[in-house]
């Protein structure tokens, strides 16, 4: 799926105070075809990281944006903003903004845990969801990346408990550490494609260190007890579910918001870990693109 030939359009909306930058892949709809809003992860991890997904935009606009606080949305420093309800009022504000009357919600980590919670206040014209390796369960997330963490050689993980214990979480070392982890678990493309790189050269910032923490298994932050699992059953959305095999979001995680979803489907790709929209990208806009063609079709129920 090439994305050379489709337009692309930035912009800003203003948001407290602030300006959320947005950016357009395409130039409206097929007759049937809704827009995807895609959401990125981190929390406070930029868009740049799901760019391949403009290969979508066939027929159909693909959005993406920077959360406030990060990438090109700055926000001056103020741990106190960063909520789940702060990022949930953005994501409507983002929506009124460019007319965005139905869409499909693309969500990958914690961009999916904001598409669940925004779900969760069901909005009108949500006609389906694609949840990309995240939790529905912070205190599940911690344990399974506790148990996959215990796979690594012990000199890193000893490098990893004595900075943590030393809080020394900003120490070059820690980083390092830390990188043995992320190129098993969160992308095995390495060294990782530059849109990936870019992402990840803005981390950690104050948002991802205020509502998550220093690293992926040290969290700390104000998400460390989030947790939704027994309302996933009030997901009324048409969803499908995407996951790696060597996710950090291990198929225990993929499992639980599969089922606790009404009718979710799940879809596991083999030679992936965290980030299978750039491990195996043909693949995966195929399959994103055949369930959101489905849903379009009216062979699945939409919300009204």
């Amino acid at each position: 799926m090439e994305t050379a030939a489709a337009p692309v359009s930035d912009g800003r909306i203003p948001f407290k105070g602030a300006a959320t930058w947005y950016r357009v892949v395409g130039e409206g709809e097929e007759p049937g075809k809704r827009p995807l809003v895609s959401l990125h992860g981190g929390p406070g991890g930029a868009h740049d990281y799901l760019e391949p997904l403009g290969g979508l935009a066939r027929g159909r606009r693909v959005i993406f944006y920077d959360q406030l606080g990060c990438g090109r949305s700055p926000y001056p420093e103020d741990p106190s903003m960063w909520t789940v309800e702060l990022f949930v009022e953005e994501l409507g504000a983002v929506r009124d903004a460019l007319g965005l009357d139905h869409i499909h919600l693309f969500g990958s980590s914690w961009g999916g845990m904001l598409a669940m919670e925004y779900a969760l206040t069901q909005p009108s014209g949500l006609e389906s969801l694609v949840i990309a390796s995240s939790p529905a369960s912070m205190t599940q997330w911690v344990e399974e990346a506790v148990r996959l963490r215990a796979e690594l050689p012990q000199e890193v993980q000893d490098n990893l408990t004595r900075h943590e214990e030393a809080g020394t979480t900003d120490d070059p070392a820690y980083e390092e550490a830390c990188m043995a982890f992320y190129e098993r678990h969160v992308c095995r493309v390495v060294p990782f494609p530059d849109y990936v790189q870019r992402s990840f050269d803005q981390m950690p910032n104050q948002v991802y260190l205020t509502m998550n923490g220093p690293s992926e298994f040290h969290v700390v932050g104000t998400l460390r007890s989030w947790d939704i699992r027994d309302r996933l059953g009030e997901i009324a959305a048409p969803t499908l579910v995407t996951s790696g095999r060597h996710d950090e979001a291990t198929p225990l995680i993929a499992e639980t918001v599969q089922r606790g979803i009404p009718g979710a489907e799940w879809v596991v790709f083999e030679e992936s870990s965290h980030l299978a929209h750039a491990e195996e990208t043909e693949r995966y806009l195929e399959v994103v693109e055949a369930f959101l063609s489905r849903i379009e079709s009216g062979n699945e129920s939409t919300q009204p």
